[in-house]
């Protein structure tokens, strides 16, 4: 009886396969199956939860009235890039103000990490530095994608869609660096700097490092990451102008936006429009939220709304 009972459970499931691969049974059985590979070919789990993001923007009308559109995110659909967050840097106080901003970011980076926000760490210069670790790995071995548009070596300044920025950043005061916009008083400035990303930014977990626009792009292809965040070194130059940065982000039309409160410019107070290092770094935020895309802050991806990361939701 009991072997009877089991031959006729298989046949039945034998049947139901059948016609699930005809199609005759469940029509919608190869949706099913597609959704299924899609997931699948994630390496982060796609898990619930959605962020309350805060964008701030600037119309061209109205530079200096920005405004605040609320909107929620998915964190499975969300990744971070760090851009240039090295241990050391040529112009000195430019890395002491990355030493003070570094476990701030790790800070933002950790919880946003667990809420399922992917996280891209993109130290260029120091990226052969970590070629046998999985980080790297798990970048280069990201699903193949074509891009849109060709993912550009530089982005440079684009004047069809913004006008020069608010500082300048063009005064080479060493003939030993071609650096520029460093506030330093002497420009003693040190070759074969340290290009590790700063220690205190952790890479863990499903982390993966890469500073290729190719690479990176393959990665939030696959993982399905279409909303992502900016934030490192330095606003004014690697942070726009990077094959990941935001003018290449926006080339390719993904919804980028600037953490503004995990940045800072390489800029000179000795230069025009000479003010402040803080308040260069924030005119050319301002920039950015009018003539690129919006802005945040790190305290929008740390936790999720009450509820929406619960199975059910």
């Amino acid at each position: 009886m009991l072997t009877d009972h089991i031959q006729h459970r298989r046949l039945f499931l034998n049947t139901v396969l059948q016609g699930c691969v005809a199609g005759s049974l469940f029509p919608s059985f190869t949706a099913l199956l597609a959704d299924a590979s899609q997931v699948t070919s994630r390496s982060i789990p796609a898990v619930p939860g959605k962020l309350s993001i805060n964008l701030r923007k600037r119309a061209a009308e109205t530079p200096d009235k920005p405004t605040t559109e609320k909107t929620e995110w998915n964190a499975s659909e969300t990744a971070i890039i760090i851009c240039d967050m090295w241990a050391d840097h040529p112009c000195k106080l430019a890395a002491q103000r990355v030493d003070r901003m570094a476990p701030k970011m790790n800070q933002v980076i950790s919880l946003a990490r667990d809420q399922g926000v992917a996280i891209i760490h993109a130290p260029s210069g120091g990226i052969q530095l970590y070629e046998e670790t999985p980080f790297r790995k798990r970048s280069k071995e990201a699903k193949p994608s074509k891009p849109p548009v060709p993912i550009q070596s530089w982005c440079y300044l684009n004047p069809e869609k913004e006008p020069p920025l608010p500082v300048d950043d063009t005064v080479q005061r060493s003939t030993e660096s071609s650096l520029r916009g460093c506030d330093d008083p002497i420009a003693d400035y040190k070759k074969n700097t340290d290009r590790h990303q700063h220690p205190a930014i952790k890479m863990v977990g499903y982390d993966v490092i890469s500073a290729n626009g190719q690479e990176i792009y393959n990665f939030l292809q696959q993982e399905q990451r279409k909303n992502i965040v900016l934030m490192g070194v330095h606003t004014n130059m690697c942070v726009l102008g990077r094959p990941f940065g935001i003018r290449q982000l926006k080339y390719l039309e993904m919804n980028v936006v600037l953490c503004r409160d995990q940045t800072d410019a390489l800029y000179d107070p000795r230069d025009r429009p000479y003010v402040s290092h803080t308040r260069g770094t924030e005119m050319i935020i301002e920039h950015i939220e009018r003539h690129w895309c919006p802005s945040i802050l790190g305290r929008d991806l740390t936790k999720v709304i009450p509820g929406s990361n619960n199975p059910d939701s």
